[in-house]
């Protein structure tokens, strides 16, 4: 085995490099920034599966346009997930989207098993749209101070999933009473 081919471990469980990618240049992520992406990146995907589970699973009046709007989602979330966790490997971290790793440390709530209702999955996807973005908006700053070009990739992700969050609770709403057409 060439020395090129040995590998670095980090201290505790962080990224690993490579000696030849260390010996790259550019801009290499800290761990603290390596953290803030993979909670991104874990809460990203749960929302890609909670979505999907929600779209197989949903019953009831709205049942068509709801169906639809979940695969927009999950196409958003699993986009989003893939953009993160690229970004992570352009900084020399890997990503770990492993299906436990993902369940022990997602923010999201858990997701019920069964039918439901077109009303509660209305509910339910709002919650999760917005504890993913909650993760984001929480470690922004961070992120930013460190690496404009990850806040860049968040703000996208951000626009787009508070844009779900609103069609999705619009399906609920009802007119407000103090506003008048004429």
């Amino acid at each position: 085995m060439s020395e090129q081919n040995t590998v670095a471990v980090a201290s505790d469980a962080g990224a690993r490099r490579t000696k030849r990618e260390n010996a790259e240049h550019g801009f290499v992520a800290s761990e603290k920034l390596m953290d803030a992406l993979q909670e991104v990146l874990v809460d990203l995907i749960e929302l890609h599966i909670q979505g999907k589970q929600a779209h197989w699973n949903v019953v009831g009046v709205n049942f068509r346009d709801t169906h639809l709007l979940l695969d927009e989602i999950v196409e958003e979330a699993r986009t989003a997930s893939d953009d993160i966790a690229e970004r992570m490997r352009a900084l020399h971290a890997i990503p770990d989207g492993r299906t436990d790793v993902v369940a022990a440390t997602t923010t999201l709530p858990e997701f019920p098993q069964g039918e439901i209702s077109t009303s509660d999955v209305v509910d339910l996807i709002t919650v999760a749209i917005e504890a993913t973005v909650a993760t984001m908006r929480r470690v922004h700053d961070g992120v930013d101070e460190e690496d404009p070009t990850s806040a860049d990739i968040l703000h996208g992700i951000i626009e787009h999933l508070e844009q779900f969050a609103w069609f999705v609770a619009a399906e609920k709403r009802s007119p407000r009473a103090d506003h008048h057409h004429g």
